[in-house]
């Protein structure tokens, strides 16, 4: 199978609101990279692939929220809820590079406690 994705994901839960046609959708972000998001939205409400949606995008230890564009590429139904592969098409460089820091931050993080539990 051939990666599509441009960055690689870190486990990331947060609450995100996707706004379809100016209609908030609320949902869970399950992973985040500098170039997308895997969330998850229930399915009768989740936006189709291909649909451009804004995106409203908490992160832990910020004041404000990430602001950005985003396209639809990937949706996997499930009974309640859709899976839903989002890439990033636009949004402010600094909160781009928001997004980027504390993706290289948590990377660290993650790895650090995997050379840990390695050494031990």
């Amino acid at each position: 199978m051939h990666e599509r994705r441009l960055g690689y994901r870190i486990p990331f839960e947060s609450m995100v609101t996707s706004y379809v046609q100016d209609r908030p959708i609320r949902g869970l972000a399950q992973n985040l990279s500098d170039t997308g998001m895997l969330m998850s939205a229930i399915s009768m409400v989740a936006p189709p692939p291909g649909l451009l949606v804004g995106l409203e995008i908490d992160l832990p230890g910020t004041t404000d929220s990430i602001w950005a564009s985003g396209r639809i590429c990937y949706r996997k139904d499930d009974h309640l809820a859709s899976g839903l592969g989002v890439r990033f098409v636009a949004m402010a460089t600094s909160q781009a590079r928001m997004i980027r820091d504390f993706c290289i931050e948590m990377r660290r993080a993650n790895l650090g406690s995997i050379l840990a539990r390695i050494r031990a």
